[in-house]
């Protein structure tokens, strides 16, 4: 059994990262502990830049100079990001509540 598939996540939910190779950044929503998409999508990145798929992959909130979506991207292509921009996403304020700059709170699902 290799080591890199029991490695904790480097980054956490709420977590404001961007990606290492594009120019586009989000908030983690969810976390994979190793690659958990479809083959279509595995290949659909050109060879080249192919990360590993055992290591986690991040869920993100993501959003460009163009638009919002949701972004599915490897450890190894994640950096954190110091910028403390608040990420425009519409579904920011649907999971999270407050914003320190690097990381957002999820919302607490209890009721008052």
């Amino acid at each position: 059994m290799t080591e890199a598939i029991n490695r904790k996540a480097k980054y956490e939910i709420g977590r404001v990262v961007k990606h290492r190779l594009f120019p586009f950044r989000g908030v983690i929503f969810d976390v994979d502990p190793t690659f958990n998409n479809t083959e279509e999508w595995w290949n659909a990145i050109p060879e080249h830049i192919r990360p590993r798929k055992d290591q986690p992959f991040y869920h993100l909130l993501a959003e460009n100079d163009e638009t919002t979506y949701v972004a599915y991207v490897s450890e190894q292509n994640l950096l954190p990001d110091d910028s403390k921009k608040p990420v425009e996403h519409p579904q920011v304020k649907d999971l999270f509540d407050d914003f320190d700059g690097t990381h957002y709170r999820l919302k607490s699902h209890r009721k008052h």
